[in-house]
């Protein structure tokens, strides 16, 4: 089911060769190949602990290999300088923490950074920038807030904006929905699935809610214990047979009536138990 990661032909700017990665001498993800299809919406999903998020920090620079690399248009990411890396691909962490009394207006603007030199200052093309960002997250009437006194969905939204700002054509986003009640988190997506269709912007995204995942996910990848269970687009990837070896979970796989993507149901415990009868009005 896996599918062969750097076919030849295939185009990837950002492509894991081999890389192993985690934390003080523990591995978390264990000498795992993934290409990222350029253009495309690619989500990564497992359970918690399984590595998702340091899959991310390490193709984004964040968290030197232990083993392999992590290349980034053919150059090992973390042998290319900081402010270069930023100029190429966006990045939004989990948890990120703003600087205290930072306004909206102003975290926006440091996506705007990258592109800032001795030689080329802050210009009309970077106040347009964080406009259009501010305007796609609805985030405008915001602007002079301090970001420390919104609401965790507002928040997020303005992290997606500064991530937007920075305005490079690679995104890496963990858990971008986090904070956001379901509206919010539909909204979000399709802002982020607009934004691939219309400027092809290549976006990686970590996602808990496996539906939603294989509803904007053109290219899926399930991971379990640090390595890749399977890859490819949703209908090949999200199986009964896989959602109980990723999330050891038992369910019925149906097509979305929506979207005809899969569609996962999970079966508890208590499935078929009667409903209890309503209690009689006094």
């Amino acid at each position: 089911m896996s599918a062969a990661p750097h076919e030849a032909g295939a185009r990837t700017r950002l492509y894991a060769d081999a890389v192993t990665l985690g934390y003080d001498g523990t591995t978390v993800v264990d000498a795992l190949t993934v290409a990222v299809p350029d253009g495309r919406i690619t989500v990564i999903v497992g359970g918690n602990g399984c590595g998702k998020s340091t899959l991310l920090r390490g193709m984004s620079r964040l968290l030197k290999p232990q083993g392999g690399a992590v290349l980034l248009d053919g150059e090992a990411v973390h042998t290319v300088p900081t402010k270069k890396v930023a100029q190429r691909l966006g990045l939004l962490p989990q948890n990120p923490i703003a600087p205290e009394g930072v306004t909206v207006v102003d975290l926006v603007g440091r996506g705007r950074h990258p592109h800032q030199s001795a030689l080329r200052r802050w210009n009309s093309e970077d106040d347009r920038a964080v406009a259009e960002a501010l305007a796609l997250t609805d985030t405008t009437d915001l602007a002079e807030r301090v970001v420390d006194e919104l609401s965790g969905g507002q928040r997020q939204r303005v992290w997606i904006a500064m991530a937007l700002a920075q305005g490079t054509d690679l995104l890496l986003l963990d858990e971008p929905t986090t904070y956001l009640d379901v509206a919010h988190q539909v909204e979000m997506l399709d802002l982020l699935a607009d934004l691939n269709e219309r400027a092809g912007t290549t976006i990686v995204m970590v996602l808990h809610d496996l539906n939603l995942s294989a509803r904007y996910a053109d290219h899926l990848v399930a991971m379990k214990n640090g390595r890749v269970v399977a890859e490819g687009a949703p209908g090949e990837v999200v199986t009964e047979a896989v959602v109980q070896d990723v999330f050891g979970l038992e369910s019925r796989v149906i097509p979305d009536p929506v979207s005809h993507t899969p569609l996962v149901v999970p079966v508890g415990r208590h499935l078929g138990r009667p409903v209890p009868a309503l209690a009689k009005e006094l």
